[in-house]
């Protein structure tokens, strides 16, 4: 019952249908090749025939003129006893035999050009058999006639069996062709199913689900292996939107009720209008602070999302290091820190130049903040075995080893940063910057500080 199943399920399979239409046309290609070739081998073999009887007629109407009809009839029965496939009988005016191995002139009827098909009688392993032949017959004048023909039995055989061979070829191919198609439309059902049944699951909820990949490297493999890749972006966006929301719900509830206690309590209460003042100008404070945080949130789920990738161009990465290094060196020298920058010209890179931007200000906006008073800061750009390589190293508390990992991760504040301003999304949104570009992101320990390494694709 379930075979049964099986099969109607294939045969309704396009991959069947499809199988089927190269079928019948594959079947009539072998039928017309079959064909021809029977055709071009059973003529040729009748041309020979008629070749042999052609040259035999004219051999012996040249010893007839010659030799006279006594000096056929001797040649006639000579050949008749030498000659087994060659048929010869020569006849008087009363169609009495004179010569030849035939017993007697075929009762039929006489084509174009003298020739004639006949059946005859011969002797074969002590039985008489009936044999087809080929003849053509010469008038050789006052009523005498002359047969000359040729034993047809084997090359009829021959033709009979090579028309079997074709049927039978046909009909094998027709049938291997079906049973395979009929293999192929089950392989293929059983790969689509189980793509659908992945896809239920997908749907259902399960978005660990994979798409089996066989390893033959076909179509199926290829948009396998495309979709579980779909598969992987769309559960980490999924697994970060959840995350983002969790955070959100967490890290921002505390300053929006903040925010909204000190307006209540400054409206309670018998304020001045320094006092309003102060509040409003907290609010605002802790406001920017809110939209700050919003807009690195966005710029990730952006650069996370793949909405940028329209954005991408080739773009100077030199001179955008060189005019941030610029840029930062007055606010180190604020803080009584060294900025030393040492750019390679020349080097490009496919990217986002905004975003790259926002990353490598975040970087440096945190070595400036957790680097101590009169800390040495660097800032290179290099090409490390033909990738251009970026490095961000300061001389602060650093990251610990068992941290660093963690400290790429939405609104995370390790201990070290714990009593610093900010929101825990600088690192979050260079680690998908970093994503964006394709580029790899390493925390390594400085010696004192922390070393951020961002190394790209090779140009």
């Amino acid at each position: 019952m379930n075979l049964g199943i099986n099969l109607s399920r294939a045969i309704r399979t396009t991959a069947f249908r499809m199988s089927l239409i190269y079928l019948v046309l594959f079947g009539v290609s072998v039928f017309l090749l079959l064909s021809f070739i029977y055709w071009w081998t059973a003529g040729i073999t009748t041309l020979q025939t008629d070749d042999t009887i052609d040259a035999e007629i004219t051999g012996l109407s040249e010893q007839y003129r010659a030799n006279g009809l006594a000096g056929l009839a001797n040649i006639v029965r000579e050949r008749s006893q030498n000659e087994r496939q060659s048929l010869y009988l020569l006849i008087d005016p009363n169609r009495k035999s004179l010569a030849g191995n035939l017993n007697a002139w075929p009762e039929v009827e006489t084509q174009e050009g003298g020739w004639l098909d006949f059946p005859y009688q011969r002797p074969v392993s002590g039985k008489v058999m009936t044999h087809e032949a080929r003849g053509r017959h010469l008038l050789l004048g006052n009523g005498f006639q002359l047969l000359v023909g040729r034993d047809i039995h084997e090359r009829m055989r021959i033709e009979k069996i090579m028309r079997r061979s074709l049927l039978w070829a046909v009909v094998l191919t027709l049938a291997l062709g079906l049973i395979g198609g009929l293999f192929m439309s089950r392989n293929l059902l059983r790969r689509v199913e189980a793509i659908t049944r992945t896809s239920r699951d997908i749907m259902a909820g399960d978005l660990h689900q994979r798409i089996p990949v066989t390893g033959g490297d076909d179509e199926l493999d290829q948009l396998a292996v495309n979709l579980n890749e779909m598969l992987e972006q769309i559960e980490r966006l999924v697994m970060g939107m959840r995350q983002v929301t969790e955070n959100i719900a967490h890290d921002l509830r505390s300053p929006l009720n903040r925010l909204r206690s000190r307006l209540e309590v400054t409206l309670m209460g018998d304020a001045s209008d320094v006092d309003y003042r102060d509040a409003l100008q907290q609010t605002i404070d802790e406001t920017a602070d809110l939209l700050e945080t919003f807009n690195a949130l966005l710029n990730i789920a952006q650069a996370e999302s793949g909405q940028l990738e329209a954005d991408k161009k080739d773009f100077n990465l030199s001179a955008l290091v060189r005019n941030m290094a610029e840029l930062y060196e007055p606010v180190a020298e604020e803080k009584r820190m060294t900025l030393t920058s040492e750019v390679a010209p020349g080097i490009t890179v496919f990217g986002n130049k905004h975003l790259m931007s926002q990353a490598l200000s975040n970087l440096l906006d945190n070595a400036v903040k957790y680097s101590p008073s009169g800390g040495k800061l660097m800032l290179v750009l290099r090409l490390n075995e033909n990738r251009p390589q970026l490095v961000i190293a300061d001389s602060g508390a650093g990251i610990a080893e068992a941290d660093r990992v963690r400290g790429l991760d939405r609104f995370v504040r390790l201990e070290a940063s714990r009593n610093s301003p900010g929101s825990g999304l600088g690192l979050s949104l260079v680690k998908a910057v970093a994503q964006l570009h394709c580029a790899d992101i390493e925390l390594e320990d400085n010696l004192p500080g922390l070393r951020v390494v961002l190394t790209f694709e090779e140009q």
